[in-house]
């Protein structure tokens, strides 16, 4: 795909700080999102933290028509949760934090599960596989390495668990823009789609279902839940790919003592 666009080793410094921003952002949100918040107070805070403590810009605002600094997508949401002051997060929801952000150009998008007071076993369970299938996914990355290698190790591990992979949906290149080349589908085939080369970047951000993979779009032209209503579960990361492997560009701090 010549479209694809290669980063310089300059680039990728921009987008790192970007990525560093970023998972900042999480930090000051581990503190906020509880019981009992709304997801629009939610936005509110990020978007004061941004702006305010980061000097930086929330790259979601306004891109294509939207309204605000995040998604927040809770339970059956399996994606582009709209803030409400409607929504008060209770004990066991599972809530999705999708973020974006802007710094000297270049963006960086991230996004964070946070468990509510005490969940049940099952959905513990489902918030904890995906995020492993997130890093199989990432730990697939390499130059040489297939684009289906990433996908195929996301679907096979949420199989295992009895999970579904959602396919309406998928990661993206980029970098100055919010959404380049290429599309990151999370199921494939091994040896099978682009061939990954140093210096691409793109995000990995499995979606993964309880049930079926279907899901439905909602009036407002945003929301996505699953179908059947089961509950849904992603993390996201922007990832580079780096002459022996991979970087992950937003990687916060809890990850790093892992």
């Amino acid at each position: 795909m010549s479209n694809v666009i290669i980063k310089t080793a300059d680039e990728i410094a921009l987008m790192r700080q970007s990525g560093q921003l970023l998972a900042s952002v999480f930090a000051a949100l581990d503190n906020i999102v509880s019981e009992g918040i709304t997801t629009l107070e939610i936005d509110s805070f990020v978007e004061d933290y941004i702006v305010n403590s980061l000097s930086a810009r929330p790259a979601s605002k306004g891109q294509y028509g939207y309204q605000y600094v995040l998604n927040s997508s809770v339970n059956e949401v399996v994606c582009h949760g709209v803030p409400s002051a409607f929504t008060k997060l209770k004990a066991g929801d599972i809530v999705n934090i999708d973020i974006t952000l802007e710094k000297n150009g270049y963006i960086a998008d991230s996004s964070k599960m946070y468990r509510i007071g005490k969940l049940s076993p099952l959905a513990s369970q489902l918030v904890i596989t995906s995020y492993d299938c997130m890093w199989a996914g990432i730990r697939a990355v390499k130059p040489g390495a297939t684009l289906g290698d990433v996908g195929y190790a996301i679907s096979r591990l949420a199989k295992q668990h009895g999970y579904s992979v959602v396919r309406d949906y998928c990661g993206h290149g980029i970098g100055r823009n919010m959404h380049e080349a290429p599309e990151v589908l999370h199921y494939g085939s091994k040896g099978e789609g682009l061939i990954l080369k140093e210096g691409m970047v793109f995000t990995i951000e499995p979606m993964i279902n309880q049930g079926t993979h279907k899901t439905k779009l909602k009036k407002d032209g945003w929301t996505v839940i699953t179908r059947d209503k089961k509950l849904s579960s992603q993390w996201e990361h922007t990832v580079a790919v780096t002459k022996e492997g991979y970087e992950v560009l937003t990687l916060r701090e809890e990850e790093r003592q892992k």
